[in-house]
């Protein structure tokens, strides 16, 4: 087996955790999966998996020379796309990582089309509260929203998307419209908290300077994903505080009606984040490209040609 087909196959196992998989995803007998990677072990000279009769994973050598397929094998298809005499078709395999309510209500109505003109790409799309680390988790590349640390990674401000402060009708005609944020005082909060068990936050909201603020309030109810919160609050259990793209169909809808208005949290940006290679695959410029260009009626701001220093954690 030749050693390029030896690191696709190195890089199907360590994403997968698993040889059964690996080898089903790869249509080769499990058998030939399991020797090629002792063949390329024995080569290096170096332990690159970790196994158990449960779990496959990598060891720090096999994490570092991960990468270094990911990178080398990208740079291989680059290579031969230049000297292809027709330009070459999107094929192979994109993972991508996207918050859920936007995968939901934005990516996921519209992304038939992009694959019907991309019949040869794969995409794996994960959908998930959970921030994923990016590098070790193989994703080509992930979207945020929220402020984001220094880091290693690049990111592509896409924009800013507007936080809704809303309610059900239900919940609206049992507890009255607030309009200010002393009528707060008479409502309840449904309170979101990635990891359950911290110290609860208020209702957030902008001063006259431009300043985060925050308003108590009590809730009957906390939540640590962005479908139970919306679910609440369509179900009448309180006010939540949501980014723009999660809840427009319901507000187009009546499902939920938008309140305070000039008590809004502080608009979140909204970034594009990739490891620092020299060249990124190009099925994975033009899906970034064409997600950008799909976000932009819901956000405001930079139009997402910009580059910063990021890291996999919003604030």
């Amino acid at each position: 087996m030749d050693q390029l087909q030896a690191m696709r196959i190195y890089l199907r196992v360590a994403e997968m955790g698993s040889f059964t998989r690996a080898a089903t995803q790869l249509s080769l007998p499990k058998a030939s999966v399991s020797t090629a990677i002792q063949q390329l072990e024995n080569s290096l000279g170096a332990r690159l998996l970790h196994r158990t009769t449960r779990q496959v994973s990598m060891t720090p050598d096999g994490q570092m020379y991960y990468q270094r397929c990911k990178d080398l094998l990208d740079e291989v298809e680059e290579l031969q796309a230049l000297f292809a005499s027709t330009p070459a078709r999107l094929s192979g395999r994109l993972r991508v990582d996207l918050p859920i309510a936007i995968a939901r209500h934005t990516v996921l109505p519209h992304l038939p089309d992009f694959l019907h003109r991309h019949p040869q790409l794969e995409i794996e799309l994960s959908s998930t509260d959970r921030l994923v680390d990016l590098v070790s988790e193989g994703f080509d590349c992930v979207l945020r929203v929220g402020q984001l640390r220094d880091s290693n990674l690049i990111a592509r401000h896409l924009g800013w998307q507007r936080q809704i402060n809303c309610a059900s009708p239900d919940y609206l005609a049992r507890h009255g419209t607030p309009h200010s944020l002393d009528d707060l005082a008479d409502h309840r909060l449904i309170h979101y908290q990635s990891v359950l068990g911290g110290r609860r936050g208020g209702f957030e909201y902008q001063d006259s300077t431009g300043s985060l603020r925050q308003h108590s309030m009590p809730g009957a109810l906390t939540v640590n994903n962005s479908d139970a919160y919306h679910a609440a609050c369509l179900a009448g259990m309180g006010i939540i505080q949501a980014p723009q793209a999660g809840v427009t169909a319901q507000l187009a809808t009546g499902q939920l009606v938008e309140i305070l208005p000039n008590w809004q949290a502080p608009p979140m940006p909204v970034s594009l984040l990739y490891a620092n290679r020299r060249q990124l695959p190009q099925r994975c410029r033009v899906f970034m490209q064409w997600l950008s260009e799909l976000l932009q009626p819901c956000l405001h701001g930079n139009s997402g040609n910009a580059t910063v220093r990021a890291d996999t954690n919003p604030l």
